[in-house]
C-alpha cells in the first residue's frame, strides 16, 4: 500500500490567482506536442510553414478547451450546469471531457482546412501522432491533483488518495498515462515513420485510444454524479469510446481502399 505524496494541487499562488498543476501539465502537453510536430516537419521535410503550424495549433487549442468543457457539461453533469450556468465558464474548478475535446478539435480542423485550403484528413493524420503527448501530460496533471482516482484494490501499489476514504485505490491516472499516453505515442510514432494512405493514422489513433480508454475505465472510479450506466460496470467513458472505435475501423478500412488505388499522402498535402 502506498500513500499519495504530499502534493499541493496548487502549484503557484499570486495573490488571489491560483495556478494548478493540472493547468501547467495541460499547457506543457500542448507545447511539447507542438515541438514534436515541428521536429516531424523538419525531419520529413513536410510542407508546413512556421506560421501555418502556429495557426493550426491555435485552432486546435481553442477547439480542445471549448470542446472539452462543453463535452463535460453535456456528457457528465448537465443537470448541475443547467441549474448553475455561470459555472460552465469556471473551468479552474475542473471538469473536462476528452471525447468532447476531440469533437472540438475535429471542428477546429474542419474550420482550419476550409480557411487555409487543406484537406481534413491530411491535417488529422498529421497531428495524430502528437496527441498522445498531450494526453500523457493531462493524466499526470490528474494525478498531481489527486483527480480521477481508481477503484479500491488490494494490490501492493494501491494508493490512499486524499478525500477518497481510507482504502487504497488503483492509481488509474498512471494506468491511463501509460496506455493512452506512452503506449499510444509509441504505436503512432512508429506507424508515422513512413507515408500512409489517407485516414490510416487518424483511424489507428481512434481505434487504439478507444481500446485503451475502455480498458482503463474498468479501474477508474466512475463519476459520482453518473455512476455506472449498466450492468454495474459500464461507464460513460466506455459508451463514448464505442462509436469512436467503430469510426476508427471504418477509417482504416477506407484507407486500404486508397492504398489499393496507390493514393498515399505525405501526411500533410492537400
Amino acid at each position: 500500500m502506498l500513500n499519495f505524496p504530499n502534493i499541493d494541487p496548487v502549484a503557484l499562488s499570486i495573490g488571489p490567482i491560483h495556478i494548478y498543476w493540472y493547468a501547467i501539465m495541460y499547457i506543457s502537453g500542448y507545447g511539447l506536442a507542438s515541438m514534436f510536430l515541428k521536429m516531424r516537419i523538419k525531419k520529413y521535410n513536410l510542407p508546413w510553414k512556421k506560421d501555418q503550424l502556429e495557426n493550426l495549433t491555435l485552432f486546435i487549442g481553442i477547439g480542445c478547451i471549448l470542446g472539452g468543457r462543453l463535452g463535460y457539461v453535456l456528457f457528465y453533469n448537465l443537470p448541475f450546469y443547467s441549474n448553475n450556468p455561470l459555472q460552465i465558464f469556471q473551468i479552474w474548478h475542473g471538469g473536462m471531457s476528452y471525447h468532447g475535446g476531440m469533437i472540438g478539435v475535429l471542428l477546429a480542423i474542419f474550420i482550419y482546412g476550409k480557411k487555409y485550403n487543406r484537406s481534413f484528413f491530411s491535417i488529422s493524420d498529421f497531428i495524430a501522432p502528437a496527441i498522445p503527448i498531450g494526453l500523457a501530460l493531462g493524466r499526470i496533471g490528474n494525478f498531481l491533483g489527486a483527480q480521477l482516482y481508481g477503484k479500491t484494490t488490494s494490490l501492493p501499489w494501491g494508493m490512499i488518495f486524499p478525500n477518497a476514504g481510507p482504502l487504497p485505490r488503483h492509481p488509474s491516472q498512471i494506468y491511463e498515462f501509460l496506455l493512452e499516453g506512452v503506449l499510444l505515442f509509441i504505436i503512432l510514432a512508429s506507424l508515422s515513420r513512413k507515408s500512409r494512405a489517407p485516414m490510416y493514422l487518424s483511424g489507428m489513433f481512434m481505434v487504439f485510444y478507444s481500446i485503451f480508454r475502455f480498458i482503463s475505465e474498468f479501474f477508474r472510479e466512475p463519476d459520482p454524479q453518473i455512476g455506472y450506466l449498466a450492468w454495474n460496470w459500464l461507464t460513460m467513458g466506455q459508451v463514448l469510446s464505442i462509436p469512436m472505435f467503430i469510426i476508427g475501423i471504418v477509417l482504416i478500412f477506407k484507407s486500404y481502399t486508397f492504398e489499393k488505388k496507390d493514393v498515399v499522402l505525405d501526411l500533410s498535402r492537400n
